[in-house]
């Protein structure tokens, strides 16, 4: 939580729980997070990342909530000179592909692994302000 305050403080990470309400529920359940980050004035790139629990997988809440924090991103930093948000997942990760696509971010290129924190190769997708 602190972490995330920090961010939300320094200006340059902004994070956002994905909440849903079952029908004839009276509490929101936590059913995924996305989170924006390095965002930094004059920096045409920042990148975006998501997680979504087990129990909510399979029915596109990953993609509208993606579709969501994309369309804030741009609309809050592209006066700063935000052009492009990049998101990045390994290469065995097809539902983060299938992700990517629906929310029409363009797959650019392969990524070399970089053990220990990135031990796979992975994809690199590429959504522009113009997209």
């Amino acid at each position: 939580m602190q972490a995330q305050q920090r961010g939300w403080a320094a200006g340059d990470r902004f994070g956002f729980a994905v909440l849903e309400t079952q029908p004839g529920a009276v509490r929101e359940q936590l059913v995924g997070n996305v989170v924006l980050k390095e965002v930094t004035s004059n920096k045409p790139a920042a990148e975006v990342g998501y997680w979504t629990g087990a129990h909510a997988r399979g029915r596109g809440v990953a993609p509208r909530a993606l579709e969501a924090l994309t369309s804030w991103a741009f609309d809050t930093f592209e006066a700063d000179g935000l052009e492009r948000l990049e998101l990045l997942h390994q290469v065995d990760n097809l539902a983060s592909c299938r992700v990517a696509q629906k929310s029409r971010y363009d797959f650019d290129s392969v990524l070399p692994a970089a053990p220990p924190s990135f031990p796979r190769d992975g994809h690199l997708h590429i959504r522009r302000t113009d997209a």
